[in-house]
């Protein structure tokens, strides 16, 4: 399948809700169980809150479109907490679409989309090791570890994950 990455739009949301389901649902309920995941689902990935990254004014938020269904997503912002730092906050495959160059594609695409940054950080959750051997043949190496992964109180620990990005 081809696809072609561009930004999302208004359009795109409930196609981006469709997908954040079906992958986390595939890459998350073996480790924390489908009614935990759900839960992450609905709070997470609302229409609001796609449409408020969408239109996040220090973000970029890309998908992986082959005119007929997503393939994959990636949406990343400026990182207020560090400078010339950038979070990459998702990058999802669509299950059928993985291991066919979508999240490589998609990464490649984005890391170029703040010319400002030297650094693109990332949180991996710490039993997805499938996600945490990608981002390293990506380049990121660990550098820090945290309890709370994606939610306050969530007790889901994750692995903090950096890349030095190149200047333009």
């Amino acid at each position: 399948m081809v696809y072609f990455v561009r930004t999302a739009g208004e359009e795109d949301v409930e196609k981006i809700r469709g997908l954040l389901g079906e992958t986390f649902h595939a890459t998350y309920d073996p480790f924390y169980g489908t009614d935990q995941v759900a839960k992450m689902v609905g709070s997470w990935h609302s229409s609001s809150a796609i449409r408020s990254r969408i239109g996040k004014r220090d973000g970029e938020f890309l998908v992986a479109d082959d005119g007929r269904k997503l393939g994959g997503i990636a949406y990343a912002a400026m990182y207020p907490k560090m400078a010339k730092t950038v979070m990459l906050h998702q990058l999802y495959v669509r299950p059928e679409s993985q291991n066919e160059g979508v999240g490589r594609d998609l990464f490649a695409e984005i890391e170029t989309c703040f010319p400002d940054a030297e650094i693109m950080r990332v949180e991996v959750a710490l039993p997805n090791a499938r996600a945490i051997s990608f981002y390293q043949r990506l380049g990121f190496s660990e550098v820090d570890r945290m309890e709370e992964w994606g939610a306050p109180n969530s007790g889901l620990p994750a692995v903090i994950m950096e890349k030095r990005l190149l200047q333009h």
